[in-house]
């Protein structure tokens, strides 16, 4: 029997006769997002390095809730646009100002940042690249600002001898997760030149494992993070492009990993768990695994295998009261389980009344943000007026 085709994004609906899953706090989580967008509270200072992706989960919630248009004033989003464009050297962008324990640095005007300084650390970083750009297609920006030429520089310049790519050019730290960002970034310039396409497929297929997943680096165990980005990568490669063919899975290599993403779901009735998914073997579940193996099993068009109403109410039970969704049941939220359990319920689907917008795998964002990345990243700048 033929798999179904790679890139199909159908999922399972669940039993119909379970309990009917809770609400979705959308407004609380909603709220929670605004918040940290604002500024992070003190339970999630850890994350203040990491900014851009904050910005980026932020901004994706509104998006997928559909609440960007309402939530998003006129002046946040030319405050945010301009914060996002801050950040941008060299081609790409770094993760933003945070503080700097050298007195060397120069101060950096942030939001609400009082005493906050830029780091000497600003080099494009491309994790945050990919994030910035999809944080700017959710504000529909037009990236007139954006140096194309620079970028794919950048992104040439990270890819490392071994085929991999790392946050920046000669930082040693290449695995799967920048693979994926530089091939979502070639994706939406629409240009796959600036990189060595076969030497990246190679380093990818070195990544996988016995079990059918994907670890960080060549010989590591399977993850489910790094198996979404080395598919996501994968699928992502055009299927005109002449490396296509060494992109696509064996059939073999397909029912493998498909059984493998299923196996980290928990049964329903797990005790500790119920429905969600865990990242690796003998772990136990995590809310953002609900996307990282739900959308991988989506982009093998496997999604209608995993148990999506079991998932459904895992992800119902990782809400907290006050908005946000965590890691766990009982567990403090942050955006970045807030919006990759949005994201989950997204692809899967399990109740129609939580009211999400669908969900590109792929990019990670929804089909119309998509689009309008794809259309204006890759779009030349505007000649100027003479």
């Amino acid at each position: 029997m033929s798999s179904p085709s790679p890139g199909s994004t159908s999922v399972g609906t669940g039993v119909s006769d379970r309990m009917p899953l809770p609400a979705l706090n959308k407004a609380g989580h909603v709220a929670h997002c605004v918040r940290c967008l604002d500024g992070l509270p003190a339970s999630l200072v850890e994350m203040d390095a990491s900014r851009m992706a904050i910005a980026f989960y932020c901004l994706s919630t509104l998006d997928v809730t559909s609440m960007a248009e309402r939530q998003i004033s006129p002046t946040d989003r030319k405050s945010w646009k301009e914060w996002i464009w801050d950040q941008y050297a060299e081609g790409g962008f770094h993760s933003g100002p945070f503080v700097s324990v050298s007195g060397s640095d120069t101060a950096h005007p942030s939001r609400g940042g009082a005493g906050v300084v830029a780091s000497a650390a600003t080099a494009p970083h491309l994790i945050m690249t990919y994030c910035a750009l999809l944080a700017l297609a959710v504000l529909r920006d037009d990236y007139a600002l954006l140096n194309r030429a620079a970028l794919k520089c950048m992104v040439g310049a990270c890819q490392d001898a071994d085929g991999g790519f790392e946050t920046m050019p000669g930082a040693g730290d290449a695995d799967l997760r920048m693979t994926y960002c530089a091939f979502v970034v070639c994706a939406l310039l629409g240009d796959w030149s600036c990189i060595d396409l076969p030497r990246a497929l190679s380093y990818i297929q070195r990544c996988r494992t016995y079990e059918g997943g994907y670890g960080q680096t060549p010989l590591g165990e399977s993850l489910g993070g790094p198996t979404y980005c080395a598919l996501a990568a994968l699928h992502l490669v055009p299927a005109d492009h002449a490396c296509a063919p060494q992109a696509r899975l064996q059939r073999a290599e397909w029912h493998a990993t498909v059984r493998w993403l299923l196996h980290m779901q928990a049964e329903a009735l797990a005790p500790v768990g119920g429905g969600g998914f865990a990242g690796r073997t003998n772990k136990l579940a995590d809310a953002c695994y609900g996307f990282w193996c739900g959308a991988a099993l989506a982009i093998l068009g496997a999604g209608d295998l995993l148990d999506a109403h079991a998932l459904g109410a895992f992800l119902a039970q990782c809400q907290y009261k006050f908005g946000g969704i965590s890691k766990a049941p009982g567990e403090h939220p942050d955006p970045y389980h807030t919006y990759l359990s949005i994201a989950a319920a997204a692809i899967i689907s399990p109740d129609p009344a939580w009211g999400l917008q669908p969900l590109d795998p792929l990019i990670n964002a929804t089909p119309e943000t998509a689009r309008w990345a794809k259309e204006h990243v890759s779009a030349a700048p505007p000649e100027p007026k003479r």
